[in-house]
């Protein structure tokens, strides 16, 4: 899948994946007016509002880029019909050819990590049968637990032909609580480092045509680390979050990509999803709130091009 997500942004030239994290308070009145007419104000109304939302976004932007992140949580807070909107929605995004990615970040081990892996990237069996559950691409993964509680998704990833994000120095204010510790045994470095050598290492046991399936995330908001981990992980993907709503623009990612262009996929959310209610892009309106995020993307990929690569 790795190949494919390549192949995806050589012919979008666009290094960009759209978050797809739906918050109520970004869905515009007429389309929960209308989930709410059907189902009522109730968690199936929810779903439904999430969907259409989704699903408006999607056709407005899927000839622009390589792929989609839907975000878990923001489908489980809306219990079964949530779950079942999120898996409407990776359905969908694939019927478009896009390269889902589940931001998931699962992070347990032995047979719990086995059951995360499958869930999402494998086959499930049940009796004579298998299935597959949400069926992503990719999935990102807390390595937190170490070797124990990643090894389960490289695992599937191998037989599936699918990949991992693997957390190493994540976007937040408070990443650095745990990220940035210098380790006494590590000549000192930063635990983010180590992270990335594992990564870059694990990643050289399951490889495409020129980058791995493991791939890492490492947030735009942090250039300096971006540089050092892309030094310690040449074949390693990158995915880049924090462009945008947290202050991540095209001049902070130079450093994230290799000298073929490649090597980086840099993901904006809020950015792109709620850019209507941007003063930028306000002229468009509620209504048209799906044309706005259009020429958020065409700006963000004018902005990565003209200043990251």
């Amino acid at each position: 899948m790795i190949n494919k997500l390549i192949e995806n942004i050589k012919n979008t030239n666009a290094p960009i994946v759209v978050g797809l994290d739906p918050m109520m308070k970004f869905i515009p009145e007429h389309i929960k007016k209308a989930a709410f007419d059907e189902y009522g104000e109730t968690l199936e109304g929810a779903a439904e509002a999430i969907w259409q939302f989704n699903k408006g976004i999607v056709d407005a932007v899927y000839d622009l880029i390589p792929a989609v992140k839907p975000q878990i949580a923001m489908y489980e807070q809306f219990g079964i019909p949530g779950l079942a909107a999120f898996k409407k929605t990776v359905d969908y995004c694939k019927e478009k050819d896009l390269v889902v990615i589940g931001d998931i970040k699962r992070g347990d081990i032995g047979s719990t990590s086995e059951a995360y892996a499958v869930g999402h990237l494998g086959k499930v069996t049940v009796g004579s049968k298998s299935y597959y559950g949400f069926d992503e691409d990719f999935v990102t993964v807390n390595p937190y637990l170490g070797s124990d509680g990643v090894n389960p998704f490289i695992n599937v990833c191998k037989e599936e032909k699918k990949g991992i994000f693997v957390l190493v120095k994540t976007s937040n204010p408070s990443s650095g609580e745990f990220q940035d510790r210098k380790l006494l045994d590590a000549d000192n470095r930063p635990l983010y480092e180590i992270v990335g050598e594992q990564v870059a290492k694990w990643g050289s046991e399951c490889m495409g045509d020129e980058y791995s399936y493991v791939g890492a995330v490492v947030g735009a908001t942090y250039p300096e680390q971006g540089k050092i981990l892309r030094e310690l992980m040449p074949k390693t993907y990158i995915l880049v979050p924090g462009y945008g709503a947290q202050g991540g623009k095209g001049a902070d990612l130079k450093h994230f990509f290799n000298k073929d262009g490649l090597g980086a996929i840099v993901n904006s959310s809020r950015g792109i999803i709620a850019a209507y209610t941007n003063d930028r892009y306000c002229k468009y309106g509620e209504k048209n709130y799906a044309d706005a995020s259009r020429a958020a993307v065409i700006d963000m990929r004018k902005d990565i091009s003209e200043n990251a690569l």
